[in-house]
């Protein structure tokens, strides 16, 4: 219940900045699928908090709808790390990898909001630093990362952004949230290029 209070205001802000970017639209030629609007990229993710530490990369593969929305497929790799701490004293070390879809929206040239479902597969160290006990266990999460970003692209030729999301979802098992369930806060950056035109 506490995600659907989450979603729901963000998905009305995206509906609405979805239509005012439609109807602020500059006009295009429209037409069926066209190779130049294929982009490629990557993104590298950082997650800092107190005692925690998140790096990851994220290759993509996407399309340009319209001149202010993109939609596409994305991979995971991450690391995770949180030290023990006068609340636990468990120390861990996760690796990670999986896939999702994700939809940008680009209301304004310099500004996007971004909504990206993940499925995850986790393989987690653990170590009690007062007893000694190890142990490792491979699980796996899903997530839904939601965010607000700063980024120039220009279609048919190259993008980069700079995005903070969080995860929305309450999955004890994210690698975005702590051991304390609460969710880390994800720095991402990418940047990518589009295909060159078909020749005629």
């Amino acid at each position: 219940m506490k995600t659907l209070k989450i979603l729901i205001p963000f998905l009305l802000i995206f509906i609405s900045l979805s239509t005012y970017a439609q109807n602020n639209e500059v006009d295009r030629p429209t037409g069926g699928f066209k190779k130049e609007n294929i982009f490629l990229g990557t993104g590298l993710n950082l997650g800092l908090t107190n005692r925690s530490f998140n790096v990851g990369l994220n290759p993509e593969v996407g399309y340009s709808i319209t001149s202010w929305l993109d939609a596409g497929v994305a991979l995971n790799i991450n690391y995770f790390s949180q030290n023990a701490s006068e609340y636990s004293s468990i120390r861990l070390r996760n690796f990670n990898y999986g896939g999702g879809t994700f939809l940008r929206v680009w209301p304004l040239n310099f500004l996007h909001f971004q909504i990206q479902p993940e499925y995850n597969w986790i393989s987690s160290s653990q170590k009690d630093v007062l007893s000694g006990q190890t142990g490792t266990y491979n699980y796996r999460a899903e997530s839904l990362l939601v965010g607000v970003g700063y980024g120039t692209r220009i279609l048919g030729s190259h993008y980069s952004y700079f995005t903070l999301m969080l995860d929305v979802l309450q999955n004890k098992n994210s690698p975005y949230r702590d051991q304390y369930n609460d969710p880390l806060p994800v720095f991402r950056a990418g940047f990518g290029m589009y295909l060159k035109p078909a020749r005629r």
